[in-house]
């Protein structure tokens, strides 16, 4: 079998399109004025700002450009959606908080954080799908509840929260309402309006721009404080020089990723429900997290009993097959993935888990290399494995590996 390279970890991130790059182009080298400068060259990169901005509000449905603030990174836009709140809470006196417990560590360990400093934080649990129910959400809502926050899109799952009805809830409630869509953009649709949000965090490198550059979303009349404190920029909300040609590159990318959606994400399931099909039945003992029919088309989470996932993304690696083990921000942690423990998954099978996440730019050449690895690698540590052979031996299951 000839070796091939195929990227199958977009969910981590993604190459930079080629109009996102030529939209950075002019802002690097012609004008490079600051926006804040009121010169022809600063103008020239404020408008460009401007335009970008005018670009994301058209691409989430928000009724105003003023709404759209944009920050380093997603995770900068969660921080600044909780931590904002939470000092509107502070000041009336609300000191609870809800989330989920499937949600992105920038989600997470901003509110343990903030449990720190006297917060009450209720973590809801998702069924063994990891899904969350607008009921959930209602029952746990309290008098002095200032925030909630749901994702729209696990990142490491890939399963699509009901945030409409979340935010219906919350509404009604009068509680603010956040969710971190940086797993959503390119991959569902994404209104403000109709999702019922008050704040919506989004981070570019996941749809096709460069990394660096992230947006937060606030309805008019939200009167959360600034994380970042400083000069004027950003409306006096967000200090610190806007990072122009990265910005110019979002709204390009953003306008890219939202065209089509249907389409795009109708050739991705075409490639990815045969490689959950395959793998199902050709690897013994092996699971697909998460919802199948409920989910961004293009995330596959697997989990093989009798081995470790990082061997596997090693072994991967070796044929040319970029993977990953959950979330990009969570490598390096020895702990396994919160998001499968919290799924009902044993530590041992979490351990043992792999997320593959294709996007249009992938082909069917990919699909079937990664249906011909993926089963011989498994079976390579399987065959290696001390803990597979106890399983085999204790379950009465026959040890394909000794074929």
């Amino acid at each position: 079998m000839e070796k091939r390279f195929v990227y199958a970890d977009n969910a981590a991130t993604t190459k930079v399109s080629d109009k996102a790059f030529e939209a950075m182009l002019p802002y690097l080298k012609e004008s490079y004025g600051n926006p804040s400068g009121v010169y022809s060259l600063g103008m020239e990169a404020s408008r460009g700002v401007l335009g970008a901005r005018q670009q994301v509000q058209k691409a989430i449905g928000a009724a105003k450009v003023g709404e759209i603030f944009f920050t380093s990174c997603g995770s900068e836009a969660d921080n600044w959606a909780i931590r904002g709140a939470a000092k509107l809470g502070e000041r009336s006196g609300k000191r609870h908080i809800i989330t989920t417990a499937i949600e992105h560590h920038a989600v997470i360990n901003t509110c343990k954080d903030l449990e720190k400093n006297g917060f009450e934080i209720t973590y809801l649990k998702s069924d063994e799908q990891g899904f969350i129910t607008a009921r959930q959400v209602e029952g746990a809502i309290r008098e002095d509840t200032v925030l909630v926050s749901v994702m729209a899109v696990n990142n490491e799952i890939g399963t699509i929260q009901p945030i409409a009805e979340i935010g219906k809830v919350c509404r009604e409630k009068k509680v603010l309402f956040h969710t971190d869509a940086v797993q959503a953009i390119g991959h569902i649709p994404v209104d403000v309006k109709a999702m019922n949000v008050d704040m919506l965090s989004l981070s570019g490198h996941k749809f096709h721009a460069p990394k660096g550059v992230g947006a937060l979303y606030i309805k008019g009349g939200t009167d959360i404080a600034p994380l970042i404190f400083g000069g004027s920029q950003e409306r006096g909300r967000r200090a610190g020089t806007e990072n122009v040609p990265a910005i110019a590159a979002m709204g390009e990318a953003i306008t890219e990723a939202v065209s089509g959606i249907e389409e795009k994400n109708a050739a991705v399931k075409a490639l990815c429900e045969p490689i959950i099909d395959g793998i199902l039945s050709q690897i013994p003992c092996s699971r697909l997290n998460g919802s199948r029919e409920n989910r961004v088309s293009g995330n596959l989470n697997f989990s093989f009993r009798g081995i470790e996932g990082e061997s596997l993304l090693l072994l991967l690696d070796m044929h040319g097959i970029c993977a990953s083990s959950g979330s990009a921000c969570a490598v390096g942690s020895s702990e396994p993935s919160h998001v499968l423990t919290a799924i009902g998954l044993e530590k041992a099978a979490a351990h043992g888990s792999v997320r593959l996440t294709l996007n249009e730019e992938n082909t069917a050449d990919d699909a079937e290399y990664i249906l011909k690895v993926l089963p011989e690698a498994v079976k390579e540590l399987r065959r290696r494995s001390p803990l597979w052979q106890r399983i085999c031996e204790n379950e009465g299951i026959e040890d394909y590996t000794k074929e």
